[in-house]
This record gives structure tokens, sequence and C-alpha cells, in this order.
């Protein structure tokens, strides 16, 4: 009897420790759904140690469970789920049970759909997008600066390569600068976790898809950013990366299957040879590496070609927008991505959030090579991509060349006319982002020799010319600096620091040239908002003659013209020749001094300058 006592409690004993030592779920993502979008499927992604040993079962009504997927590792299984038109939103378990162990339960939510107008409404031309890095710009919470855990705890502000300390409570703590300066939509770098041990704030390695890095805040914060920026009017531009994936994520620690990212004999780098997917000269060896070559040592490249990662990464970006509220995505590295791929996923997101605005990154070589990603396009590609636009560097190249060069047949000014008249290569120029700078190259008044009139000027065009313009944080107080290295455009913008000699948020932090700087790109800007010939108006542009280019935006409530003069020169411009456009009108008004013209048929225009003049009757 003592004998069998004893056995019985080895065994209960056994079985207790046994059931307290199954492993816990590690993750379920998406960690909910909402109900009421247009695709009633969902594939789930379970994690936990030999969780593919389990029978899965659920019970909601409106939901079946199609399908359960194992895969190549058993820590990994893959539920397809429906969810019907009628299901009502609400919380249901999914239970995983394995033979002689304790079940595990999640339990799963279903949300309701967010149904306010400000919600995923889309960035047009009608805005202005002002591009930062939450890491340099502002810090509202320095209890974030070092979070124990993450392998980059430094915070070293003299350093390009360590973290700064910026946050999104620091950007919303400087909302109302923005609003005033006339920008209308903000752009910030990745904020989602870069748990990297190098160089992690600048937010390309992404190591947890669905976390808001806590050095910059929480997803609760990112969500009351995207509200408060709604709130003042203001957008938000999320920026996704589908290409590379940091290898430090949880996801390649201990990969669901080796094809999720694209495997070589050894380490191999893109060549970043655009023209290798276009080619149709092309090899196939060259054409590989581009798009699966590694980005970086530290940047796996996904293999978009895997079902499971096509339905992972796409489930994660609908989910972001559903949950934040954000109105338009930029897409790093566009070319890497495999095309076809990426089609899927524009038809998809475009189809639960039809206003959602998206723009590819396309830092290429020419106009052809632009078009060729976006919308429209089908020469020698079979399928239509389904970008709306792309980041214009040929027009950021051109504007540059038009300050800086001199007249020649496709040089100077030229060359700018030249890049607009290319515009029949886009199903619609005016979805194309226009910039003169960004984080990964030269600051603008660093190209122009920190020249303030070409400064001037080159902001000019950019806020009149077609498209949606984009400047880089601190444009507008003449930030400079050379990307070599990239660092040296991340400046941090001073006034975001407690500890900061001088807040350059302020009129009183800026010199007389900052100010000068901050007061035209701000009369510009807040013109420009008010102005529909700048956003939705059309352009008509006239050949250069003498070295002075002039073009004109227009609708039927305003015609406004830009001339400028690339000579190192003042010249005198005879506006006769301009007649097609300018039949009608007598005078006008210059928009950033307020000079009443009583005649505009003869206009002064100094050296390197452009003038801006709405038309009068």
């Amino acid at each position: 009897m003592k004998l069998r006592l004893k056995i019985t409690l080895a065994f209960l004993m056994f079985a207790a420790g046994a059931l307290a030592q199954i492993p816990a779920l590690e993750r379920v993502e998406p960690a909910f759904w909402w109900v009421g979008f247009k695709n009633p499927k969902v594939q789930l992604i379970v994690h936990g140690e030999k969780i593919a040993g389990s029978t899965v079962s659920l019970s909601y009504p409106g939901v079946k469970l199609i399908a359960v997927h194992k895969v190549e590792n058993s820590n990994y299984i893959f539920l397809d789920l429906t969810i019907s038109s009628v299901t009502r939103a609400g919380k249901f378990p999914i239970t995983f049970k394995k033979a002689g162990q304790k079940a595990l339960v999640y339990n799963y939510e279903l949300k309701t759909r967010n149904s306010t107008p400000q919600w995923a409404q889309g960035v047009t031309s009608k805005d202005l997008i002002y591009l930062l890095m939450p890491d340099r710009f502002a810090n509202g919470d320095p209890s974030n600066d070092v979070v124990p855990g993450m392998l980059e705890t430094g915070l070293h502000r003299d350093s390009m390569y360590s973290r700064h300390g910026g946050d999104i409570q620091g950007l919303i703590d400087h909302l109302g600068y923005l609003k005033d300066l006339g920008v209308t939509t903000i752009w910030m770098t990745p904020e989602i976790e870069n748990d990297e041990p190098h160089a992690s704030y600048h937010g390309y390695a992404v190591t947890d898809y669905y976390k808001i890095d806590p050095r910059y805040g929480t997803n609760e914060l990112f969500k009351t950013y995207v509200n408060k920026t709604h709130a003042i009017g203001l957008k938000v531009i999320k920026d996704l990366v589908h290409n590379h994936i940091g290898t430090e994520s949880w996801l390649i620690k201990d990969m669901p299957m080796k094809s999720w990212v694209h495997q070589w004999p050894k380490y191999t780098n893109s060549n970043f040879r655009d023209a290798a997917v276009m080619d149709p000269h092309g090899t196939a060896a060259d054409k590989k590496q581009m798009l699966d070559g590694w980005f970086d040592r530290r940047m796996a490249d996904v293999n978009q070609s895997n079902p499971y990662v096509q339905n992972y990464l796409t489930q994660n970006h609908i989910w972001w927008v559903e949950y934040a509220g954000i109105d338009g995505f930029r897409l790093d590295t566009y070319p890497y991505n495999d095309p076809v791929y990426m089609a899927d996923w524009a038809k998809k997101v475009k189809a639960e959030f039809p206003r959602l605005s998206i723009f590819g990154e396309t830092l290429v070589w020419s106009v052809a090579n632009q078009a060729y990603f976006t919308q429209g396009n089908t020469v020698n590609r079979g399928f239509d991509t389904q970008l709306p636009g792309i980041t214009d560097a040929q027009i950021k190249d051109a504007i540059t060349e038009a300050l800086n060069g001199k007249e020649g047949w496709t040089d100077g000014v030229n060359r700018l006319y030249n890049i607009v008249a290319q515009d029949f290569m886009y199903q619609d120029a005016t979805r194309n982002t226009i910039f003169l700078d960004n984080h990964d190259m030269s600051r603008f008044y660093s190209n122009v020799n920190e020249d303030f009139i070409k400064f001037k000027s080159g902001m000019a065009m950019l806020l009149t010319m077609r498209g949606v313009p984009q400047m880089y944080y601190g444009d507008e107080i003449l930030m400079k600096g050379y990307s070599n290295p990239d660092g040296l455009v991340r400046e941090d913008f001073s006034g975001g620091w407690a500890a900061d000699k001088k807040d350059k948020f302020t009129a009183a932090g800026r010199d007389k040239k900052e100010n000068e700087a901050f007061d035209f790109v701000r009369t510009l800007a807040n013109y420009r908002k008010n102005t529909t010939a700048l956003q939705t108006g059309k352009l008509m542009q006239y050949i250069p003659r003498n070295g002075i280019y002039t073009y004109f935006r227009y609708d039927a409530q305003k015609t406004v013209m830009i001339t400028y003069n690339g000579n190192e020169e003042e010249k005198a411009l005879d506006t006769r020749y301009f007649n097609e456009r300018t039949a009608g009108f007598k005078g006008g008004v210059n928009i950033i001094t307020h000079e009443k013209l009583a005649d505009v048929k003869q206009l002064i225009i100094p050296a390197k300058t452009a003038i801006i003049i709405e038309l009068t009757k």
C-alpha cells in the first residue's frame, strides 16, 4: 500500500512538473484582426516550442478554421481562417492541444473597423510632406532613451552612428511648429522596432513588424500621435520595408523555413542595378542578384515569392492602417522587391483602403527607369504594378542642375524643362513625390554651396512644380551636410533636446538668415495650401529662352506664373511670348513680397532668382 502510494505520488509530481514545463505560445500574429474587410481570409502565424505537434480548434459564429499548415520548423504553424461578412466583433478561444499535455489557449479578438472620415484619407498633390528621422528630431520622453535588454543601449549625441534619443513624443510636442510652417503631412523613417546592435536609429532593419520601437514609444502612443495629427488637420505617412529584415529579428533567429529569406552559398550583395530588372537583353543571373541579393549583412533579403511571407507582410501593413489610421505608405527600396508580389500587395491594400496613398522609392537614373515601376506601364512586364507614384529623383537632380549648371542644349534650365516634358511616360505624374533632398543624400543647402538665393529659388520651384512636394527636416532653417557618410545629413534638430543651447523651433532661437529662410518657406507653403492652382491645377511650361525657364500653374480660380533666371546676371523678360497663358491678365502680385505689379509685360529678374506671380486682370 505504501509502495503504491509512493508510486502514485511520484507520478502526480512528475505529471504536475510536466504540465508546469509546457511552453507558452510565444507569438500569434496578427494578435487580433477586424470584421468587415473585403478579403475574408486571414492567416495567423503561431510561434511556440514544438507547437506543430498540436491539434488546433476554435468555435465562433462566422469564423472557420480552413487549414492548419505545418512547415519545416516545428516551432511554427500557420492557421488559415475565413471571417464571414456577418461575423460580429468579439473574442473567442483558439485551442492548441498536445496528447498528454494541458491545452494552450489563445483568446483571439475580432474588432470593429474604424469609420471616421480621417481614417486612411490619402495624401495627394494638395499636400506638403515633411520627412524626419524620429531619433534626430526631438526628445520628448527621456525615460525611454535607453531600454534595458535591447542590443543597443548607448545614447551618444556626439556620434552619428549611435542613437540620440528622439522619439514620437518629441514629434507630438512639435506638431504646432509643423502646422505653422505649412506642412500638411508627416513622414517618419520607420518607427517600428529595430533591435540591432549597431546604428539601429535609422529604422530600416526591422526586428518586429508589429511593435513600435520602445525607444520611440509604444503602439498606443503611435496611435495617439496619428489621432493628434489628424485633429489639427495634418496627415501621416508610414515608411514600409518589404525588401529586407534585420538579422536580429525573431523571424530570422528561428526562421519558419529556410526559404523565408533568399539563401546564397556565400554572402551575396545585391548588385544594386535596377536596369537588370527591365533590360530586355539582360541575364537571369544579373536580375536574380539585383532582386535576391542582400542589401546589407545585417539586412536579410526577404523572399517575397514565398506565399507565407506574402501573407505575413500584406496583413501586417493592412493591420497598421486599420489600427492607427495612417494615410499613406512610402515603400522603401521599391525596385528590389518581387514585382509580381508587389502588384498583388497593392491590389489587396487598395481594396481595403481605396483612399490610401502609395508611393515607391525609386532612386534610379532616368525618367524611363522611374516610369517603368509605375502603374499603367505594362511594356515588357505582362502585368500592371498598381504603384500610383514614385519618388521623383529626376526632378530633384534637374532643379539642382538648373540652379548650379550653365545653360546648354540639355544643361542648366533646359535639363528641368526636358525632364518635365517626359511626363508622358507616367499615367499621372502628379502622383509622384518630388523633393530636393532626403535622409540618404546630401542636404539641399549644401548642394547649392550654401547660396541663399539659390536656396530660395529651389524651394520656390519645389513648392510650385507638379507632384507631391516633400521637404526634409531642417531644410527650412538651412541645415547642411554632405552624405559622406549618411550620418552627416542626419544631425539633430537644435531645440529638440532640453540641453540644447538654441531652440530653432522658435524665432528667438534662429539667427537672421535662418529666420529669413523659415519665413520664406512658411509663406510659400501656406500660400500653396490655400491655392488650388498649385495643388491640382494644370501645368504649362515654355522652352527656356536665354537661360530663363517659365511655367504656369492654373485652374479656374487662379493663374500663377513661375519664372527662374538661371543666368549669372540680371535679365529682362518680355512676357508677351507667354500670351497663350497670359492673355486677359494685366498685372499680378508677387506672392513672397506681396508687391502689386500693375503691369507684367516685362519683368526684371535678378541672377539665379525665381519669382512667383499670381496674375490679375
